[in-house]
């Protein structure tokens, strides 16, 4: 059999930690398979950022103009390469063709092209801490903490590439009282309590009635009317449905630009997760699916512990197994989300054929997840 074409991600961050692009890591057997793969891919293509594509280990050719190139997107061209004949062809031709590229894994000394032009410059931080002599933009890769990467801000980086926020907790606290509340909410609509209730929580705190009115409303739920009030989305939607956009609402709550890419990266998992697993779980439990991959950063977003916020809630014992002890039958689905992202492709690989899922539907609902998530966030 073989090698499927396969995509992971990262996020792209500028200063202040807000993100400013995607990365799209290829992985496949040569350059025809990931053009093949990518041109099926437009019509979940995210069109909010930049989109910047990685081949993995694969030298850039010719070959990829093959590729229906999307508006946003920027090819990224190894150093390494371009000692190579093939590469060296590419680049006036993505020139002549208004696409823009990223020079990666540059190190100062580097032999450059009289006439290429670098809008950013990727360079592995762990071997070079000073951006010094970039051509371009100077972003820092292969960050192991928040902490690495204000030290790579202050050698002179503009930002970073990577999954660098993820690695560590906070030291645990309280929910803050603007996050208790929207699980006091939660709690509310999870046990049916009346209308009304619900209501004056919600009348307390305009912002969060906006928000939610805002994603109900928003074309990833598909609704053939607009959503007027909280009393309207019940009548039309009915409590469990609701429960998943409140759930949006306690991942997207902290208003620290800081969190953006956590929030990205939580509904898309969340997203991902469900287009999935439709195949393998009733409808009834398609939102749970949606709540885990979503809940599962919620430590690193609220500063508490996992189990303070689902002792909160009740969650169902799919959804808490699969988040306190990444076990049961949802747990398969979060460790396929989480192995998106990475530069490896084995994690990946290995829980696809676990699953016995098709590549290019686990590529379609990559790409399909992060341009919701990144629709929230507009």
């Amino acid at each position: 059999m073989s090698q499927p074409v396969i995509f992971t991600r990262e996020p792209v961050v500028n200063k202040k930690r807000a993100i400013t692009a995607n990365r799209l890591i290829a992985h496949g057997p040569n350059i025809g398979a990931v053009v093949e793969a990518l041109n099926g891919l437009h019509e979940v293509w995210p069109t909010h950022h930049p989109v910047f594509i990685s081949l993995a280990r694969l030298v850039p050719t010719v070959e990829l103009l093959d590729w229906q190139v999307a508006d946003n997107a920027m090819i990224e061209i190894p150093a390494q390469a371009l000692a190579r004949p093939q590469t060296l062809d590419l680049l006036p031709l993505l020139r002549d063709n208004g696409i823009s590229t990223c020079l990666s894994w540059f190190k100062p000394g580097t032999e450059l092209p009289l006439d290429a032009d670098w809008r950013f410059v990727l360079m592995d931080a762990r071997k070079l801490q000073i951006p010094a002599g970039s051509p371009g933009i100077p972003l820092a890769w292969g960050l192991d903490s928040v902490d690495a990467f204000q030290r790579a801000v202050g050698n002179g980086y503009e930002g970073a590439s990577g999954w660098f926020f993820l690695q560590g907790n906070p030291e645990p606290k309280a929910l803050s009282p603007g996050h208790a509340q929207l699980v006091r909410l939660i709690s509310l609509v999870r046990n049916n309590a009346d209308i009304s209730d619900i209501e004056a929580l919600l009348k307390q705190d305009v912002a969060i009635s906006y928000k939610l009115l805002r994603y109900i409303n928003s074309a990833g739920f598909g609704l053939m009317c607009e959503i007027q009030s909280f009393r309207h989305a019940v009548t039309i939607l009915g409590y469990s449905n609701l429960n998943k956009w409140l759930s949006l609402l306690l991942v997207t709550a902290s208003r620290d630009p800081a969190a953006q890419a956590m929030m990205q990266t939580s509904i898309a998992r969340g997203r991902f997760m469900e287009q999935l697993g439709a195949a393998f779980f009733p409808k009834s439990e398609i939102d749970n699916l949606f709540i885990t991959g979503a809940f599962s950063l919620l430590p690193n977003l609220l500063g508490t512990s996992m189990q303070t916020v689902l002792d909160e809630m009740s969650l169902p014992e799919s959804v808490a197994d699969a988040l306190l002890h990444e076990e049961g039958e949802f747990s398969p689905f979060l460790r396929l989300a989480k192995a998106t992202e990475s530069f490896d492709p084995g994690a990946l690989l290995k829980q696809i054929e676990e699953l016995q899922l098709d590549a290019a539907k686990v590529n379609h609902a990559l790409l399909a997840s992060l341009s919701f998530a990144d629709s929230l966030q507009a």
